[in-house]
């Protein structure tokens, strides 16, 4: 990389940091290649992460997390996951922390987050989010999952499919309609408890890439779920996730980034010791040129990134902002990926180079979190209102 001080960190940050890329080296590089061909990373891998403190710090310390309200930590730990190139990790664990946590912290009712963030601290509960149906996908509105109110609690029927941690999720936020007639403001938030009658998981799905990360269909047929396990009040549900949805595309954003980074690196490794017609790869140059270019274009990703990341901790960062962040670069981590592959040459078709697995990974964060054609229709709203 072309390399530019970032001063958005301070030594705080850089010591945690290098905790986590410690952690990452001996606990999640070396078990990647298992975790890939058993479709999720071990449950164990989650408890080491609780015990070193890796997991929800932003969580009150009365639950039993650090109470650091600063998002520079998280994106620190998300981009040395991304760096590491362990796709699958570097999507599912940031998920728990960042992306389903906040829900509870900031609408479960005392109850919940006292049976809940304890557990999912320290590893011993793994959480997803279920908005994702078979027929409904960046379109939340169009959810079909009910939550009928019975009184002392509600009753969920309906399913979700591709929810990442879902095979091993022990809780999970689940979209459902309170009030199927009324749309958007029709839809509750609820947390599911695994271990509840009539909750079910279908098996990991045998994806293009990510085989690292669970994904899976979930099931709810007549799941009795207590009153005191809705989050925030019944029909605010959907402006929740319009609200908690910037974290999530900041969080796709810098996974994307960081991962486009790790695969960009060992791509200028290869390059340098690749033989060719008397040469290495990296003398030729369309090889420099084509490396200039994605180095300019990390290197803008990365500024840009560090800024958003500023003004989201300073609580200014905007669905429009976001979506664009969310667009850029995971378009960027699939040039990146598709350059690198070519620069490999035919071993970079080959699944036991890292390329190809990255090249694999990358092509669904152009979809997930809402496609990249949804992030341009939102980013145009604001452009044009």
């Amino acid at each position: 990389m072309i390399g530019l001080p970032r001063s958005i960190y301070n030594e705080d940050h850089e010591m945690f940091r290098q905790s986590v890329r410690d952690f990452v080296a001996k606990e999640i590089t070396p078990n990647n290649a298992t975790w890939e061909k058993d479709k999720m990373v071990s449950r164990e891998s989650w408890k080491k992460l609780g015990e070193n403190g890796f997991l929800v710090i932003q969580a009150p310390e009365e639950f039993g997390g650090l109470g650091i309200n600063d998002f520079r930590f998280n994106a620190a730990f998300i981009e040395e996951l991304g760096l590491s190139g362990c796709s699958g990790p570097a999507i599912g664990y940031p998920l728990h922390n960042d992306i389903v946590a906040p829900y509870l912290i900031h609408y479960a009712t005392e109850a919940a987050k006292k049976k809940y963030l304890p557990k999912m601290i320290s590893g011993d509960y793994i959480a997803a989010v279920a908005m994702t149906e078979p027929g409904a996908g960046s379109d939340l509105q169009g959810i079909r999952a009910t939550a009928e109110d019975q009184g002392d609690h509600y009753v969920i029927n309906g399913s979700k499919t591709f929810i990442t941690n879902g095979y091993l999720a022990d809780v999970v936020v689940v979209a459902a309609k309170t009030d199927p007639t009324k749309g958007a403001k029709g839809i509750s938030l609820f947390l599911v408890d695994s271990t509840m009658p009539g909750f079910s998981k279908g098996k990991p799905f045998e994806k293009v890439g990510l085989h690292a990360q669970d994904t899976c269909e979930l099931f709810f047929e007549d799941v009795k779920v207590p009153k005191e396990n809705l989050l925030g009040k019944v029909g605010e549900g959907f402006v929740y996730l319009m609200t908690e949805l910037a974290q999530e595309r900041l969080v796709v954003a810098l996974a994307a980034l960081a991962l486009a980074e790790s695969t960009y690196q060992i791509t200028v490794e290869y390059v340098k010791e690749r033989p060719a017609f008397g040469k290495t790869v990296a003398d030729f140059q369309n090889t420099k040129y084509q490396l200039a270019q994605l180095a300019t274009e990390l290197q803008m990703g990365r500024v840009y990134c560090d800024k958003l990341v500023e003004l989201h901790q300073e609580g200014q960062l905007d669905g429009a902002n976001a979506s664009a962040a969310k667009l850029a670069m995971t378009e960027l981590q699939c040039k990146v990926a598709d350059v690198c592959v070519q620069l490999h040459g035919g071993y970079g078709y080959m699944w036991e180079y890292q390329v190809a697995r990255a090249y694999a990974d990358a092509r669904v964060q152009r979809i997930y979190a809402g496609t990249n054609e949804i992030m341009k229709e939102l980013i145009a709203r604001k452009i044009l209102k």
